[in-house]
């Protein structure tokens, strides 16, 4: 377990290194990364582009005429 003190340094490491203005940024990229990490893992798709079987799409319609 990290002391109070393991927590300043790690900090003031975390500052020296990056600058203060660019804290904000990695902190915003870290949590969208863990976001979408979760969100990978969960199995649920934003959306679904895969058509329904059995449903011919405008573009193979118009890719095969002799059928209409």
């Amino acid at each position: 377990m990290l002391g109070w003190t393991e927590i300043l340094l790690l900090t003031l490491v975390i500052v020296i290194l990056f600058g203060a203005n660019k804290i904000p940024q990695l902190g915003r990229a870290l949590g969208e990364g863990i976001r979408n990490f979760k969100r990978s893992t969960s199995g649920q798709d934003e959306i679904d582009v895969t058509p329904p079987k059995g449903r011919i799409t405008e573009a193979e319609d118009s890719k095969n005429p002799a059928k209409s």
